[in-house]
């Protein structure tokens, strides 16, 4: 099937689907989540060889290992799937909930109501878990849902596909509300940009070159999914212990992810008594540490930072680290620098805090906490769809309620307009 023909024809049955499940009732959405959910750990040992396939081309294709680690399916990752699947099932379903009724002078009641956004075109890389956090989110929120993964995951995304969209159809969900794009041809892209008559909305999640090029191409509406250059900064009233588990937890967790700690900042005062311990922790783990030549003076063995490393999203085991002389530094830095995703800051002065919290502009901003919080999941959300660091419609980890709009709806008793 050619490229256009094939997205074409998906994206026509997923538009077809979608009027039907924009009326749907939460109780077959939720069965149809359920029975997913079971399927998926039913056909772990199916869905664990697909993707055995595909981690083994990564390594042969030299993918790093945080790619790798992004690619990898477990037991435990497969559960933790449906596992997701089960939590946004128990959530409360925003489709058709009356956020607000008022009454005119004329008696006319007007309302706003929440409901789907349509056909959502989904865009991504080498996660094979964004398959099913999209098509449960975008089922509960009463949208069909276009995936195009990633060719590094083409197999695990094939079988994981296969295996929902069918548990879901027998559950009552209409045929063509969860589809693959299987060609892998970057074409099939190129088409969805463009498919304004069948597509309401596209989200592309993954690096900076695809986000750049589905934003600045597209002409279907674009939720645009940040690239996550996140920072640790370390203020000069700080608990050393806590500031040394928070970064450790934000570089090391799981540094191929985007909210992975990219820069850490500390505070000239402290920087002698918490750098040499912290970046010898760090070396031990394999973290390649980049320092500025305060840190180097400190810790003699780290690499020399560049300009290009404060803005790098290294989705790997490398670090940059900078000493800087004040608060007010810290967040110069991360005003330039940032990508607006997560940023933290570790003190025990509640003033700075809160100041730190008011003036640095991100989606999420904490305080004594890791930045690998910002995760629907985490939040509550049950799954993410992406983490949007733009101001426009969504921002933040994007769950249930981020992927609805609204429409308002207006009771009369024959009232017409002079």
């Amino acid at each position: 099937m050619a490229v256009e023909q094939e997205v074409r024809e998906k994206a026509a049955r997923a538009r077809k689907a979608a009027r039907r499940l924009a009326y749907l009732s939460t109780g077959v959405k939720d069965r149809a989540l359920l029975s997913m959910a079971d399927s998926l750990v039913k056909s772990r040992d199916a869905i664990m060889e697909a993707n055995e396939v595909d981690v083994r081309a990564g390594r042969e294709k030299g993918l790093s290992r945080a790619l790798i680690d992004r690619l990898l399916l477990t037991p435990e990752r497969i559960e933790d799937m449906a596992e997701g699947l089960r939590t946004v099932a128990a959530l409360p379903d925003p489709v058709g909930e009356v956020e607000a009724m008022w009454l005119r002078p004329n008696g006319l009641q007007v309302g706003r109501m929440r409901v789907p956004l349509g056909v959502i075109g989904m865009i991504y890389e080498a996660r094979p878990n964004v398959t099913v956090d999209a098509a449960g989110l975008c089922l509960k929120a009463g949208n069909a849902v276009l995936l195009r993964g990633g060719s590094e995951a083409i197999n695990s995304n094939r079988a994981i596909t296969a295996i929902i969209a069918s548990a879901a159809e027998r559950s009552g969900i209409p045929a063509g509300a969860i589809q693959l794009i299987e060609n892998t041809d970057r074409e099939a892209v190129n088409v969805m940009l463009k498919l304004n008559d069948l597509l309401d909305v596209l989200i592309p999640r993954g690096g900076a070159g695809l986000i750049r090029t589905v934003v600045q191409n597209a002409t279907v509406p674009v939720i645009e999914t940040g690239v996550g250059n996140c920072h640790v900064y370390v203020d000069e009233d700080a608990d050393l212990k806590m500031a040394r588990d928070i970064v450790i937890n934000a570089k090391c967790q799981r540094p191929g992810v985007c909210n992975a700690m990219e820069t850490l900042l500390v505070h000239r005062a402290v920087a002698r008594e918490l750098l040499p311990g912290l970046l010898d922790d760090l070396k031990d783990a394999g973290v390649e540490v980049r320092g500025c030549e305060k840190t180097r003076e400190i810790v003699s063995w780290a690499t020399p930072a560049t300009e290009e490393d404060w803005a790098t999203e290294y989705l790997d085991l490398i670090l940059a680290v900078k000493v800087v002389e004040s608060m007010e530094e810290a967040m110069d830095h991360i005003y330039r620098y940032g990508t607006r995703h997560s940023e933290a800051i570790v003190t025990r002065d509640y003033a700075r805090a809160r100041r730190f919290l008011q003036e640095v502009d991100a989606a999420a901003v904490y305080v004594n906490a890791s930045t690998r919080f910002t995760d629907g999941y985490q939040y509550g959300f049950g799954a993410e769809i992406g983490i949007s660091t733009q101001k426009l419609h969504a921002r933040g980890p994007m769950g249930l309620r981020e992927l609805t709009t609204y429409k308002y709806i207006v009771f009369g008793d024959g009232q017409i307009r002079g």
